[in-house]
């Protein structure tokens, strides 16, 4: 009786296919060569997240001494409505 194989006539699966990794080499000195080229874009989009967390610290900080002020200001007012009612007493 005759084995028929369509994978390589009796050959195995690891020897068609082979054991090697031979794609993976070529793979990764791509992702290097265009990996290193991208150095100075990092480095200028690390500039552009500087500024910008730079400009959002400032209206963070603006925007909070807002709030303080709008606090300080209403309760002052609570303060002085609550006066005028016990003055009346």
């Amino acid at each position: 009786m005759e084995r028929n194989n369509s994978y390589g006539h009796g050959s195995s699966w690891a020897d068609q296919w082979g054991t090697s990794n031979a794609a993976a080499p070529t793979g990764a000195t791509d992702e290097k060569k265009s990996g290193s080229g991208g150095s100075g874009a990092t480095a200028k989009y690390k500039q552009k997240v500087g500024d910008g967390l730079e400009k959002t610290k400032s209206v963070a900080s603006t925007g909070m001494m807002k709030v303080k002020q709008g606090t300080s200001s209403g309760i002052q007012w609570i303060k002085d409505e609550y006066g005028k009612t016990t003055q009346k007493n």
